[in-house]
């Protein structure tokens, strides 16, 4: 899950040696938290307009572990 977040970030930034994750453990919820970091002029390219494509990240990755019974959440940071 967290190759298929870099893989999918790396290609909209204009810096890809910047782009990290951090995954936290299961919560009591099930929920595993991924932290995207990106280099700061990156964060509109990410987020996008009325933060369209930070919702299809999240999406694709809803989808990606759904089909792993998992939960995800992902913040952008």
């Amino acid at each position: 899950m967290e190759a298929l977040l870099i893989a999918i970030v790396k290609d909209l930034v204009g810096q890809p040696d910047a782009v990290s994750v951090t995954v936290d453990e299961k919560n009591e919820e099930g929920i595993v938290v991924y932290h995207l970091h990106v280099a700061e002029e990156d964060m509109g390219r990410v987020i996008g307009k009325q933060g369209r494509i930070a919702k299809a990240i999240r999406t694709v990755m809803r989808a990606a572990a759904a089909r792993q019974d998992e939960r995800v959440q992902v913040e952008i940071e």
